[in-house]
């Protein structure tokens, strides 16, 4: 068998062959990585908005084979149902004052809680607890808490001497009863990403006030709430997308009612698309939710952008 030379020195048309292929590796290696999240993404999220954004235009029954095209009747039927415009404000109600509330109490007891001691670590750790509680554990127990005969809380107000309230029985009182299920529900989540953002505001901030000698609240409007700002304002978000998004306590503790008095924009989507098998109409208030959001969500990192202190 021949031998091969050794070579230790490569030739000019190799060095070039393998710098062209390094050179090609490096262009595409970071689409191949970043392929599999896309993949996802564009599976999981762009097509199901793109296909809802298709079946508003048509009315089908999700078992006809065949899609009747109806152009924007299913909008006009929205904008001209008085059921879509009691739950578009049932949404807007429930959705400010979840979070207006959650976020003030939150920041509150944030501020009451910011201080090193076993005792307060031990509150924190019990006002945590409802956020790792499952949403049907949660409901169950408020359900009982509001029944109007044999509840806990119209037995409190009966001690008191004060009369009974028929909370989730009552169109007056059950969208204000749930605002409470989910306010009592989410403080405990938001106080403490709000400790962690007290915590890191510099201490020398609060040297300086101290030595200028500025009152609590000057020192509040001052300091805290700019440096805690961003926090603020990551609360807000997601608070506000969830709570548009308000679901499994619905369907478990009223189904909408009374008398459409707690139906919110996506239990109305899922008992048009599920319940009545109306997909194309369902599709259509599925848009104007997404709309909705985005422009919230716009306007919110509009207003932040101005008002939010990032140092």
């Amino acid at each position: 068998m021949p031998k091969v030379p050794l070579r230790l020195v490569a030739t000019e048309a190799e060095v070039k062959g393998w710098a062209t292929t390094m050179s090609i590796w490096a262009r595409i290696r970071p689409y191949i990585m970043v392929a599999p999240a896309m993949i996802v993404f564009l599976l999981f999220f762009i097509y199901p908005i793109g296909y809802m954004i298709y079946l508003s235009f048509f009315e089908w029954d999700f078992i006809s084979p065949v899609k009747d095209f109806v152009g924007f009747d299913n909008f006009t039927g929205l904008a001209q149902s008085n059921e879509f415009h009691q739950v578009i404000q049932n949404t807007i109600i429930y959705t400010l004052l979840t979070v207006g509330v959650t976020t003030v109490i939150s920041l509150l007891l944030a501020i009451w809680l910011n201080k090193p001691s076993k005792a307060y670590s031990f509150v924190q750790g019990a006002i945590f607890s409802p956020h790792i509680i499952s949403l049907v554990s949660i409901a169950m127990l408020w359900m009982w808490l509001m029944d109007p005969q044999y509840g806990l809380l119209n037995w409190i107000l009966n001690v008191f001497g004060l009369p009974g309230s028929e909370w989730l029985a009552s169109p007056d009182t059950a969208l204000l009863s749930l605002v409470l299920v989910s306010v009592w529900q989410g403080i405990g989540f938001n106080t403490l990403i709000i400790i962690a953002g007290l915590q890191s505001i510099p201490p020398h901030l609060y040297e300086a006030a101290e030595l200028d000698q500025s009152s609590r609240w000057t020192t509040f409007y001052k300091i805290t709430l700019p440096m805690v700002s961003p926090t603020l304002f990551f609360l807000i978000i997601i608070n506000l997308i969830s709570s548009f998004k308000v679901f499994e306590t619905i369907d478990i503790m009223t189904q909408g009612g009374p008398v459409n008095a707690t139906n919110t924009i996506v239990y109305y989507i899922y008992e048009y698309g599920f319940r009545y098998f109306q997909l194309g109409y369902a599709s259509s208030a599925g848009v104007i939710l997404l709309i909705v959001l985005t422009i919230f969500t716009a306007l919110y990192f509009w207003v932040a952008g101005r008002r939010v202190h990032y140092q």
